[in-house]
């Protein structure tokens, strides 16, 4: 009889240990789930980067092979678009970064008249579609009789990175502890050193995730730049239109490239960011 109701107390007790584990970790899990499903669309292009599709379709695997990872420029005017966009997208972040960091400080540390005005219109370009805003920008190089190209192109990335640059900046300023710098100035520093040695270090946080996010975001924008290209091409109009005639397998060789390169960069940073933890501690 004692045993009966020791394997009937530890029956009702496991259930309960199960759902206990399940409510602690389920936000973890949820995490996992979501990381995963936005993951697996890049390990299917990456897997199709090694596949030798027998159309000009490369939408089924049909064998293994490596030929796309040794000639990636073997489509003609792929690796041309390619180079286009990266120096267009680094252009931009130089533009942005430079402008919205100079943005950001006047809007987190001096009051005018026109400041309420100044946020409202640098929320716009976030806020506002990208087609709406790509049909203003190409009206407004028409009505002043700029040719479309290389330069519209740049301005108009510049002009909508700038709002990502602007609101990373500026949270990361307001953050700021004002102390920092006002003791900076009672040890005799002048505003340069005060800028140079307090506050852009504690704000280059802030100006490294806005110049990365403007980059990306330049890389991959075809909205705006299709509406402002003209002749131009970049490289996601180079896939778009591939796209309606064939898709190469070099374009999943780039996508997988990049998106390795990406994670790259961030698994150095968080290698970074734990070593200085444990310098500071120790």
């Amino acid at each position: 009889m004692a045993v009966h109701e020791t394997t009937d107390a530890t029956a009702a007790r496991t259930p309960n240990r199960g759902l206990r584990w399940l409510r602690r970790n389920i936000i973890a899990i949820a995490g996992l789930c979501t990381l995963g499903y936005l993951i697996l669309p890049n390990l299917v292009v990456m897997v199709f980067s090694f596949n030798k599709p027998n159309g000009r379709f490369n939408y089924q695997w049909q064998r293994f092979s490596t030929d796309a990872w040794r000639d990636p420029c073997g489509v003609a005017d792929l690796c041309g678009s390619l180079g286009l966009s990266l120096q267009i997208a680094l252009w931009a972040t130089i533009g942005a970064t430079v402008l919205g960091t100079m943005i950001a400080f006047a809007l987190a540390r001096y009051r005018f008249r026109a400041r309420a005005g100044v946020n409202t219109l640098i929320f716009l370009p976030m806020a506002m579609p990208e087609v709406v805003m790509a049909a203003s920008l190409a009206t407004l190089f028409l009505n002043m009789g700029i040719q479309f190209g290389f330069w519209t192109i740049l301005i108009a990335h510049i002009m909508f990175c700038l709002s990502f640059v602007v609101t990373a900046v500026k949270a990361r300023v307001m953050s700021m502890d004002p102390r920092l710098e006002q003791a900076a100035q009672d040890l005799y520093a002048s505003p340069v050193q005060t800028f140079l040695r307090v506050t852009l270090p504690i704000a280059a946080p802030g100006i490294a995730a806005g110049a990365l996010l403007s980059f990306a975001l330049s890389f991959d924008d075809f909205i705006i730049t299709n509406f402002n290209a003209g002749s131009t091409v970049t490289f996601p109009m180079f896939v778009w239109g591939s796209a309606q005639r064939g898709t190469p397998v070099q374009i999943n060789v780039i996508g997988t490239a990049m998106f390795l390169v990406a994670v790259l960069c961030v698994v150095v940073g968080q290698l970074a960011g734990t070593r200085r933890k444990r310098s500071k501690r120790s």
